[in-house]
């Protein structure tokens, strides 16, 4: 035993010294591991379809992403993965080497005898973008994985053994999915192709696979239906490698993906450098100096979980599965899956439009391909299914962002008409609106206030859509509608809160109270909702009397107490400074409101607060579920001294940079973002150039910064107005 470990710990560390970019260096895929982050943790390739890494045994809120920083147990690693939802799924095709007879089942921490399970030895796990090694403690196994876009390359490290074996674990997915069918086949005597079948979230998901062995399994055993083992005989460290490509289409699918993208045996060091590769090249779209210590680490971690969705969906040959259920052969684009739009469409999509222009029409056209195959933009797709999870019509706001930024690659024209569908379809609860201008309690007893307040903000999205493809009757119609959340201002107690349809509020009523997914908000309570109007700030002030009352009232946001009431209150309410709540979505945009209200030294205090109190290099290093990039957009956004508050505006307002410097590389070639002077006590900016002239705008446009040349910030301790 003491041997096979030592040895383990001297293989882990050579691939662990491998030569890799410095901003490589940066990135801690387990910042946001512990606590509520839920973040992935693997091997994956930006935008890939494969995310390949260990799965724990707990079915649970926190394993998410099949990982948190507390447990090490190891049912496998499993090809398919979320970063950073609130709902666990997928889970698809996982793989675990074992020695000896085991019992083919999930299994119990407590008993060891219980399943297949093993401990990870997480003091000897290596975690980097495109790279993950851990030692299996129960089989003396050392397991490496990497991956291309569609497939995963494992090499595992056997002891002396003529029991070892590689299991395929089609049985167990992560918390709500569950298998409904599965197939395997034995190809030869070295590959298994098959299918799982599942149902969860995603409701109708198929995973199809093909995988391989670089050595010729003696036999192959299928095992209580779902799980598949391939026998080997093994000398002492032996290693034996796995590919296993994964499909949405079909078997053919799995094996042309596998042909395409690793066809021959290469050593795992070199996929892993191509991985590397991958990720430098696109972390190195944006180059970064800060006076802040540990700004580099939180940045670049930051930046790579912005691209670990949307992922690819598609085959080599561009074909894919549709949200009607059918096969759908190349549309002349990337397709596109894990859309968690309601969180993703306030800062991770507003930052692809600037670093990754070459991706979005693909992303862009995805969505209007599901608009077209299941009759309205996507809400929040997994893997060709619309799970309409969250609420609004956030798809409504990502497409008509795109067609106000003019994006390349999309029909204009057609993106509209997708908005202009969407935003009329009389489902969960729009008719209501259509009807009687908001939605009452008695007609969608949960969640009223949230789902309006959300499809308003998507109205002043479609609003700015149809202005840009000269829809004026369009544009006034969905501008009026936009205001529907005003139905809801209180002005005696100066809260947004629910109304029925004869006008009465609902009684009692206390701002505090939270009743998780059962109230009249979404994650949150009247504290945090009576802020979401980032499209119409001076209609909002307007409700409260003026900006002077209405900024006293968001100052008090910050000091209440943070006590939040109720026997059944939201988990997600969390990251709070007051009643604020950083760790989820509809709060992101409420500190620049301050920007918005002509006082911006509050905005640069708050922003200033959140960036170097609720973001920190551990685990527990953020405030709330990453939710696919949300929440470390809002960072990279932010940090950089921008944020897109308005939907589909097309412009980025000013809050208080932490980084000093920053090279964006963006469509007109290169966008040097510089603060002067900047420091913790100079955080409020004094003035602002543009390309070398003094620039009197509290916000830049996205034409503008996407042209390249000059952005720079003159900080400062004065609180000042610079517009």
């Amino acid at each position: 035993m003491k041997k096979i470990l030592i040895f383990i710990a001297v293989a882990a560390t050579v691939v662990g010294c491998s030569t890799r970019s410095e901003l490589l260096s940066y990135v801690d895929p387990k910042i946001g591991t512990g606590d509520h982050g839920h973040v992935f943790v693997g091997a994956n390739v930006p935008f890939g379809m494969v995310q390949v890494g260990p799965t724990s045994i707990p079915q649970e809120w926190d394993w998410c992403s099949g990982y948190h920083a507390s447990d090490s147990t190891l049912i496998g690693f499993s090809h398919t993965h979320l970063s950073g939802t609130g709902i666990g799924d997928l889970f698809d095709v996982t793989v675990m080497p074992v020695v000896g007879e085991v019992t083919y089942a999930r299994g119990k921490h407590d008993d060891p005898n219980s399943g297949m399970w093993s401990y990870a030895d997480r003091s000897k796990e290596v975690a980097r973008p495109g790279y993950y090694s851990v030692p299996v403690m129960r089989y003396n196994v050392l397991a490496e994985i990497t991956a291309t876009s569609r497939v995963g390359y494992h090499r595992y490290t056997f002891p002396s053994s003529d029991q070892a074996a590689i299991v395929i674990d089609l049985q167990n997915g992560g918390c709500w999915d569950r298998v409904i069918k599965s197939e395997m086949r034995v190809e030869g005597n070295n590959r298994i192709v098959g299918v799982r079948h599942s149902s969860g979230w995603a409701r109708r998901q198929s995973v199809y696979f093909v995988a391989e062995f670089s050595k010729p399994f003696d036999t192959f055993e299928v095992k209580n239906t779902h799980y598949g083992r391939a026998n080997f005989s093994t000398k002492e460290g032996e290693k034996i490698m796995m590919k296993v490509a994964i499909s949405p289409v079909s078997i053919e699918g799995a094996k042309a993906n596998l042909a395409s993208e690793l066809p021959k045996w290469p050593k795992l060091e070199s996929v892993v450098t191509k991985a590397e590769k991958l990720w430098t090249a696109e972390l190195e779209k944006a180059q970064i100096e800060s006076h802040e210590p540990n700004a580099k680490r939180i940045f670049y971690t930051a930046l790579y979980h912005t691209m670990v969705a949307p992922s690819v969906f598609c085959d080599v040959d561009g074909s894919y599965r549709g949200a009607d259920g059918e096969t759908h052969p190349n549309p002349g684009h990337t397709t596109y899956t894990t859309y968690s739009l309601w969180d993703t469409y306030r800062a991770q999509m507003p930052l692809l439009s600037i670093l990754h222009p070459e991706k979005m029409g693909g992303m862009i056209n995805t969505m209007l391909n599901i608009h077209d195959e299941q009759g309205r933009l996507p809400v929040w797709h997994l893997w060709g299914n619309e799970t309409d999870c969250m609420v609004g019509n956030p798809g409504v706001i990502s497409v008509a962002d795109a067609i106000v930024k003019q994006q390349k690659g999309v029909d204009l024209n057609r993106a509209y008409e997708a908005v202009q569908k969407t935003s009329m379809h009389p489902g969960r609860g729009n008719a209501h609106r259509i009807e009687i201008g908001y939605i009452p309690f008695d007609k969608m007893n949960s969640q009223s206030v949230a789902y309006d307040m959300e499809y308003a903000i998507a109205d002043a999205a479609a609003a700015a859509a149809a202005k840009a493809v000269d829809k004026s009757d369009d544009a006034a119609y969905f501008e009026q509608r936009s205001h529907s959340y005003r139905n809801y201002f209180d002005p005696e107690s100066r809260f947004i809160r629910a109304k029925n349809s004869k006008g009465e509020w609902r009684e009692p009523f206390d701002p505090y109270f939270s009743n998780h997914n059962a109230d009249d908000y979404c994650e949150g309570n009247a504290w945090q909702y009576t802020w979401l109007m980032p499209h119409d700030a001076e209609g909002m002030a307007e409700c409260f009397g003026g900006k002077k009352q209405m900024i006293e009232k968001l100052d008090s946001l910050f000091i209440i107490s943070s006590e939040v009431t109720g026997d059944k209150k939201s988990a997600d309410i969390s990251g709070l400074i007051g009643q604020y709540a950083h760790g989820n979505e509809p709060s992101h945009h409420t500190l620049y409101l301050y920007a918005l209200l002509g006082e911006p030294w509050k905005c640069a205090d708050k922003v200033r607060e959140v960036l170097t109190t609720l973001y920190f290099d551990a685990p527990a290093g953020l405030s709330g579920n990453e939710d696919v990039g949300q929440m470390s957009a809002w960072y990279v956004m932010s940090a950089l001294g921008l944020y897109q508050v308005e939907p589909a505006s097309a412009r980025y307002w000013f809050g208080s940079p932490i980084i000093s410097e920053a090279t964006l590389k963006v469509e007109g070639g290169q966008m040097r973002i510089v603060a002067e002077n900047n420091s913790e006590q100079n955080k409020y900016i004094q003035r602002v150039w543009l390309n070398g002239q003094e620039y009197r705008k509290p916000w830049i446009s996205h034409a503008d910064l996407t042209a390249g040349g000059e952005l720079r910030f003159e900080m400062g301790a004065e609180k000042s107005l610079w517009y």
